[in-house]
């Protein structure tokens, strides 16, 4: 038996913060020394990091990547044999690749052969894909090295690539591996987040060392790399089929280590008995790149069983797994961006409760996972921050919140946000802001000439109400240096149901990618269980009790945001049909009435085409957004995942189809 000690290293990597990265990558191969790690698989992109966009293309990124390569990192795998990735040129094309280092001495370079082009990637706006069995050699730094499609033997030990999305494909570059009777085959992934994407992850990791005949090992970035996207961690390394490590999620460290020792005899031996296992006879001697190398003896391991959070595989793990990945964002958001907190305009509603629990709820966990000092180390640019003794002396510190009210704000709202304000122990103000929407409207009066009234004007004096609030929570967010949360949700940011320049405003919009009645569940849950560590928040309650208002026209109207809109089940219902699975709007309806069984058609008519009207008319301020953090496959942010055109015909045509559908269909009542 061969038994060797294998590693993913879990990285929080930055765009182009070299001296960052290099340090954690250096802190990855000393820890993975340390525990006697042998081969060590770094994340995908780690020197540069992943979200470079269109920087990956400047050649001086390029050739920062390859000093950093080798003269920062090489020197420092002693006994050691990792893998780094980094943008590599080749015949004037560029193309996302992986080094493999051995005991200090580059071995050769990989390239991903299938890039990830949809959904929040472009990669191929930027790279090219590799051809398959295609091997050269590229000259840097004075030498030449193989690179291409190609595997390596270090020491007697074959070893192979699959490059993120390499392994989301049907034809894996692992069956060509295992022809060519690799070992090992390394996975360095930049993998972003989304819900129930774990189990997926598992099963090709567990399947492609079985079907394989495999050691695998995959490692992934962790935290918010440049803004949108959050990755979650969770290295995996499974053996001849059998998952047999797995790491922590949403970790708040620099570098997370998981190790596990194999025996790369069974892995062979599988291979070797398994009937349909064919291996390539036939040998390229450029197919692969030899090197020697020491493995050191080790002795079998004591069996293991891979870890799990115990909420992963609770039935709230969505509300779980929402929870830990914004706040995680948030913290890298406010960490990378040199902010000091957030600001929050807090009207006792739904989003921005939601948006100032989910700051203080990070800040928990955060200092459970680094402990005091090290949250303040790693905000260690904010010198204020220092002095704080306790964990609620930062969510002093890192949160403030204002209640605005004008005329209109009621009795109930106001008491919600101080009685939120107090739960979370954050800084409160409250600004009475009706003066200053008379004083506009006055102004607007006189120079038009009339009186302006809700029968005639209702949405111009509702938005200036929502506008009013901007100018008083800038001002707060510039005199703390802090970042000002926009509280929009995804149901509202569809049909464009919130005033631009008022409840828009915003440096960050954590709430813009989720929609609100996952957020009113969520609250919810809050109330009676809540995160992990962290435990229930009843004060939630009163929160939960009131139906969702934006408390903008007078008392009498009664106003509530279902009214303006629809009920929010029906309206997410209809945005993932319409957006997410691309229906026209008759489809939309019969699905729809198929679903809501309980509605009259001719209602559920109007909503749908409600929907399509403003879906069209609002593309613009989606465009204007602040930055949201991609969860899942339902996002509208049309800078990461659904571009839609600003002006178009609306579904003109498909609008007078399905009313005429409709009034065929049910008409009526005599």
């Amino acid at each position: 038996m061969q038994w060797i000690k294998v590693g993913a290293a879990i990285l929080n990597q930055t765009p182009l913060a070299w001296d960052q990265n290099r340090d954690n990558i250096l802190e990855a191969i000393s820890c993975a020394r340390d525990q006697g790690v042998s081969l060590l698989c770094l994340p995908e992109m780690c020197i540069p990091s992943y979200g470079c966009q269109d920087a990956f293309q400047f050649p001086s990124v390029q050739r920062t990547c390859l000093n950093v390569l080798f003269e920062e990192i090489v020197p420092a795998t002693k006994d050691i044999v990792t893998c780094v990735g980094l943008p590599l040129v080749f015949h004037n094309s560029l193309f996302n690749a992986v080094c493999l280092i051995a005991d200090r001495k580059v071995v050769g370079f990989v390239c991903k052969r299938f890039l990830a082009g949809d959904g929040v990637h472009y990669e191929p706006r930027w790279f090219k894909p590799w051809k398959q069995g295609f091997r050269a050699h590229v000259e840097m730094h004075g030498q030449c090295y193989p690179v291409g499609d190609i595997y390596f033997n270090v020491g007697g030990i074959k070893i192979g690539f699959e490059i993120c999305e390499d392994a989301w494909v049907a034809a894996r570059p692992g069956g060509d591996m295992a022809g060519r009777g690799v070992d090992v085959i390394l996975n360095p992934s930049a993998s972003h987040f989304a819900f129930d994407k774990l189990e997926v992850r598992k099963r090709f990791v567990s399947e492609g060392s079985r079907a394989f005949g495999v050691t695998y090992v995959y490692a992934n970035l962790v935290g918010n790399d440049e803004g949108r996207i959050v990755y979650d961690g969770g290295a995996l390394i499974a053996s001849a089929g059998q998952l047999v490590a797995a790491g922590r999620r949403f970790g708040y460290r620099d570098v997370e280590m998981t190790t596990a020792i194999v025996d790369v005899d069974t892995t062979r031996l599988r291979q070797c008995w398994t009937n349909s296992f064919m291996p390539r006879l036939e040998q390229n001697p450029n197919e692969c790149a030899s090197t020697p190398f020491s493995w050191p003896s080790l002795a079998p391991p004591a069996v293991s069983v891979p870890r799990e959070e115990a909420w992963e595989s609770s039935v709230h793990h969505y509300y779980e797994e929402f929870t830990r990945s914004i706040g995680l964002s948030l913290f890298d958001y406010m960490r990378c961006s040199r902010s000091h907190g957030f600001v929050v305009s807090l009207s006792g509603g739904v989003d921005s409760t939601a948006c100032a629990t989910l700051i203080t709820i990070m800040v928990h966990l955060a200092v459970a996972d680094l402990g005091l000092e090290g949250f303040k180390q790693k905000l260690a640019y904010w010198p204020a921050l220092q002095t704080a003794r306790s964990v609620q002396d930062l969510v002093r510190q890192l949160l403030l919140c204002v209640y605005q009210s004008t005329r209109n704000s009621t009795l109930g709202s106001r008491q919600t946000a101080m009685a939120v304000a107090e739960a979370l122990g954050c800084d409160f103000l409250q600004f009475d802001v009706d003066t200053l929407v008379q004083q506009v409207v006055a102004m607007v009066e006189g120079g038009i000439g009339r009186h302006l009234t809700w029968e005639q004007d209702d949405i111009s004096l509702q938005n200036i109400q929502a506008r009013v609030r901007g100018p008083g929570a800038w001002m707060l967010a510039n005199l703390r240096g802090a970042l000002l949360v926009a509280t929009s949700n995804r149901s509202e940011t569809a049909v464009g149901y919130a005033t631009m320049d008022g409840d828009t405003c915003g440096g960050i919009s954590p709430m813009a990618g989720i929609d609100k009645g996952f957020l009113q569940g969520w609250l919810a849950w809050l109330e009676s269980h809540g995160p992990e560590s962290f435990g229930a928040l009843p004060a939630i309650g009163v929160v939960n009790a009131q139906r969702p208002t934006a408390e903008l026209r007078p008392a009498q109207y009664e106003q509530t945001d279902e009214d303006d809109l629809m009920p929010y089940p029906i309206l997410d219902a209809i945005q993932e049909a319409a957006i997410r699975d691309k229906r026209d709007p008759i489809e939309v309806f019969l699905l729809m009435h198929a679903r809501f069984t309980e509605i009259d058609p001719r209602q559920l008519c109007v909503w749908v085409e409600r929907f399509f009207v403003l879906w069209c008319r609002n593309q613009w301020k989606r465009e204007r957004y602040a930055p949201s953090f991609h969860v899942d496959d339902t996002n509208l942010d049309p800078k990461s995942w659904c571009r839609f055109p600003i002006l178009s015909g609306g579904f003109s045509r498909e609008l007078a189809l399905l009313r005429a559908y409709v009034k065929d269909n049910f008409p009526d009542e005599a």
